[in-house]
């Protein structure tokens, strides 16, 4: 397998080894509908920055952070352009039930405020750590242990789950 100069590996490989993942956190993030235009948007912006990157490190953090930024990118792009008080409410469906056979949990968290709904699913269907995920929201790795720690307190709460 030949590589840059910079230790990276042929965008190929990056694509093997990561599809799944870009597709998994895409399809979660956006929902069924445009989680696979979002995970190809993704692989797009990938494949224009990758001759830039300098390092081969945390290229699957790097790979779902684009991820991420893009599936908020169709979430703005959903928003009508009126006021708060004449727009309706945005509804995100979530993943296939063959996907996630709870349901109840993803309605419970696609339920969340927008900002804890990326976090605790960067952190737990991305598999970031809290670095990973601050990158992805643009904050702070305390800001990203708090976002995911509120969104698991609403969800423990709306699914009527006990802490013991």
């Amino acid at each position: 397998m030949a590589s840059t100069k910079t230790g990276l590996p042929p965008f190929q490989v990056l694509v093997d080894e990561h599809w799944r993942d870009v597709a998994r956190l895409a399809r979660a993030l956006a929902g069924p509908v445009d989680g696979d235009d979002v995970a190809q948007r993704a692989w797009e912006k990938a494949f224009a920055a990758y001759p830039k990157l300098t390092s081969a490190r945390n290229l699957r953090s790097w790979l779902l952070t684009i991820t991420a930024r893009c599936a908020t990118d169709v979430h703005r792009a959903r928003r009508p352009q009126r006021t708060l008080d004449e727009a309706p409410p945005i509804v995100v469906d979530g993943p296939d039930a063959a996907d996630w056979p709870d349901p109840e949990l993803w309605k419970a968290v696609s339920a969340l405020p927008e900002r804890q709904r990326y976090a605790v699913t960067l952190k737990y269907v991305g598999d970031l750590d809290h670095h990973g995920v601050a990158a992805a929201l643009d904050t702070t790795p305390a800001a990203s242990r708090r976002l995911v720690s509120d969104a698991l307190a609403t969800l423990r709460t709306t699914l009527g789950v006990d802490d013991d």
